[in-house]
């Protein structure tokens, strides 16, 4: 057998069942299945133990697996925040405009992700931030933990107590075996839809880092929350007002296991279009694939980019209600369980058109190829990025984008000349 794909023939109905059920004890999840070929998605966890060191495992060039071996530089709370600042400081430091400063001294192109600090290292810190500001909310959540498993928001220092050594010096405990919080901003502004919180669960699939090649997943999500939106201090506790995670909304007494509390992101545009209009919208959406590139970007450098790997990443995206889009999280195994019928469509759609990119024609698996499939294989993916194309183009790419000379993934119509536009950073 192979460990992501590979072919099999099966001697007997029994042989199969063995081999299946120690798949499964081992964390690999079976999505697809043919006379030949047996696809499994790897689990976190297996991927750690793969690329271990102590293993000595060496993966073959029919072997494709569906994590990069450190992704979780992207995934970890804390280690996605501590990537995106060093980036906006190299390119500080390399004098880029991508990292121009307002006369705040915000970024104005690459301020997408609330201010963050890392618990207990940063205690002195936030403390230090959250005095400028007494009555502001934050959210605590843990570094590794997922579902919304663990978060609570605060708005008084007092609240965190528990986490102090000592009350009187508010100094934090710095014990190895803490478990490690990020506390970020809460957007307390969000965009409100019948009066109900949510965000967008958008897919976007990894071939390669470097160069860097990413795909935007057509059919995205929005998850709503169940109870109506408010910023209330005495509402903090209540999670149905403030996590759009399913896992915590379907315990809701107003959950509607129909529709799951979903919206489809075209739906989302239409009602932005009606209700906003279609240029604000496209600005919308094209900073949210900006968003999504450069944070793609700020890990590319420390990324193992093992050419035995691609990945599936599940980007959390909440909106304000100044249609500013801000990314919360990015998920390492986005759920490929379904809550409703819509969503066992979507997700069967995007398993299978995820292996039609990783593997192409269904051929047997070579990690040596260039990873540029034909267009025809793409399915409901569209190129998002290939930097390859980027560097051909020029230097001051990304800078062009920023500047309106265009939007959208595809690139919509000038405004002007009625020409379609390519996305300059593409």
């Amino acid at each position: 057998f192979r460990i992501m794909a590979g072919k099999v023939k099966w001697v007997t109905d029994i042989e199969k069942s063995v081999l299946i059920n120690n798949f499964e004890k081992r964390g690999w999840i079976q999505v697809a299945e043919n006379e030949d070929w047996n696809f499994y998605w790897m689990s976190v966890q297996t991927i750690r133990n793969v690329f271990s060191v102590e293993t000595g495992y060496r993966l073959s060039d029919d072997q494709i697996v569906n994590h990069f071996p450190n992704h979780y530089e992207l995934t970890r709370k804390d280690l996605m925040v501590k990537n995106i600042k060093r980036y906006r400081k190299e390119l500080e430091k390399e004098g880029s405009p991508l990292a121009e400063k307002d006369e705040n001294g915000k970024y104005i192109y690459l301020d997408f992700v609330p201010v963050t600090f890392m618990l207990p290292a940063d205690y002195n810190l936030f403390v230090e931030e959250f005095r400028k500001n007494p009555s502001s909310t934050w959210i605590m959540k843990p570094c590794g933990k997922a579902q919304g498993k663990g978060i609570f928001l605060i708005n008084k220092l007092s609240q965190i107590k528990k986490w102090s050594r000592d009350s009187k010096t508010s100094s934090f405990v710095s014990q190895s075996s803490k478990e490690a919080y990020v506390i970020s901003l809460y957007i307390n502004n969000p965009l409100l839809i019948g009066g109900k919180k949510f965000d967008l669960r958008l897919y976007v699939l990894v071939s390669t880092y470097r160069p860097l090649r990413c795909y935007m997943y057509k059919l995205g999500f929005c998850r709503f929350c169940t109870v109506k939106y408010t910023p209330s201090t005495s509402e903090l506790d209540n999670m149905f007002v403030h996590l759009t995670n399913v896992a915590i909304q379907k315990h809701g007494d107003d959950y509607n296991h129909i529709h799951g509390g979903k919206w489809t992101v075209s739906n989302l545009r239409l009602y932005l279009e009606s209700t906003r209009g279609k240029e604000v919208t496209n600005k919308l959406f094209d900073e949210i694939h900006w968003i999504i590139v450069q944070s793609l970007k700020a890990v590319a450098p420390v990324m193992n980019n093992d050419k035995h790997c691609f990945e599936c990443y599940g980007y959390d995206i909440i909106i304000d209600d100044k249609l500013k889009p801000w990314l919360i999280e990015v998920n390492a195994s986005p759920s490929l369980t379904s809550s409703t019928a819509n969503d066992r469509i979507l997700k069967y759609n995007l398993i299978n058109d995820t292996l039609n990119i990783a593997v192409p024609n269904g051929e047997i698996p070579d990690c040596k190829w260039n990873k540029s499939p034909p267009k025809e294989v793409l399915g409901n993916y569209e190129v998002l990025y290939d930097e390859e194309m980027a560097q051909s183009d020029g230097p001051d790419r990304d800078m062009r984008s920023r500047s309106g000379q265009s939007t959208g993934i595809k690139g919509n119509r000038a405004r002007d000349s009625g020409k379609p536009v390519l996305t300059t950073w593409k």
